[in-house]
């Protein structure tokens, strides 16, 4: 994936995923947290920010070393 992700890419990324499934963010190595995603998507200065809506707990250790974050 680039590091700059477009609502393009992102969308493929997900299209073939059951809808029902709950999404998180993962957000740090260093802080390995999962933040919920907020209902909100703000556009601006030619960008879109999906929004963070807190922390729901650690994320699991599979999901870190999955991730190489262990």
């Amino acid at each position: 994936m680039p590091q700059s992700m477009t609502i393009g890419h992102l969308l493929r990324r997900l299209q073939d995923l059951d809808p029902t499934l709950p999404i998180r963010l993962a957000v740090s190595p260093d802080w390995p947290f999962a933040h919920y995603v907020a209902a909100e998507v703000v556009v601006r200065d030619g960008k879109a920010f999906i929004v963070d809506d807190g922390q729901e707990g650690y994320l699991p250790p599979s999901l870190r070393n999955a991730l190489s974050w262990s």
